[in-house]
């Protein structure tokens, strides 16, 4: 088994080293990620520029990139043998709710998926226990291998960030909602003039039983599986209203 290794938080953090060394005792790993942190990318990749790439260990590689353009280059290019995972993680920091559509950790998952590679974006709720959150991944490709997971979705994996002992299971989640974001927050530079940066996430929400926060504060693994078809299937026939109307005018 071949698996490709990617993150947002870059080539050198705790998170995707951990998992790399874990996973490779199952598979053959490679590893190729973004030079530097670039968490909040979603899915951007890099156009207006070119690529460049570093060898920074065995089978590990640095991007001048994005955490898609990673993956992109990475299957498109730089691996020449088949690649049966796509593995995204251990991000810093959860991943639910809102935060998918801004996440490059669930953005690399989702290129590989594009790509035709099953997909995995795992996330630590915290920045300690990266070792738990690595053995759940390892435990969820294992399974797989023998019941496998339906290949038009995407698998989004959030861990409390505890010991591995003190999990209280496994749980299949709903994303949950955030409220609207915190204010700005503006300061003033050495200059005097005034530069801004992103606030808070918004608090919780739509958190209650079945969702992926309601799994997380109940020190339980949450399994939510994504698509990418952002369709409002529920609203077509309402706009096809519309479109005969306006036609009719």
């Amino acid at each position: 088994m071949h698996i490709l290794i990617s993150n947002d938080d870059g080539v050198f953090a705790e998170g995707i080293n951990v998992l790399a060394d874990t996973l490779a005792e199952i598979a053959t790993v490679t590893v190729v990620a973004p030079d530097r942190n670039r968490s909040g990318a979603s899915n951007s990749l890099t156009l207006e520029n070119p690529l460049r790439i570093r060898e920074v260990g065995e089978r590990r590689y640095a991007v001048q990139g994005t955490p898609t353009d990673s993956v992109h280059m990475a299957l498109n290019s730089l691996i020449k043998e088949k690649v049966d995972f796509v593995i995204t993680g251990i991000n810093h920091g959860a991943n639910l709710g809102d935060d998918v559509l801004y996440s490059g950790t669930v953005a690399a998952a989702t290129e590989g998926f594009f790509l035709g590679v099953p997909a995995i974006a795992v996330s630590l709720c915290g920045s300690t226990h990266f070792h738990t959150a690595a053995q759940v991944v390892k435990k969820a490709v294992l399974f797989d291998k023998q019941n496998p997971l339906p290949r038009n979705r995407i698998l989004n994996i959030n861990v409390p960030d505890c010991p591995l002992e003190d999990l209280k299971g496994w749980q299949v989640t709903r994303l949950g909602a955030r409220h609207r974001a915190e204010d700005m927050i503006e300061q003033t530079d050495p200059r005097g003039q005034p530069i801004y940066w992103i606030g808070p996430p918004g608090a919780k929400q739509d958190a209650g039983s079945g969702t992926d926060f309601h799994a997380i504060e109940n020190n339980c693994v949450s399994l939510t599986p994504l698509q990418v078809d952002l369709t409002a299937h529920d609203t077509l026939e309402t706009l096809s209203h519309w479109a005969t109307y306006a036609t009719e005018q």
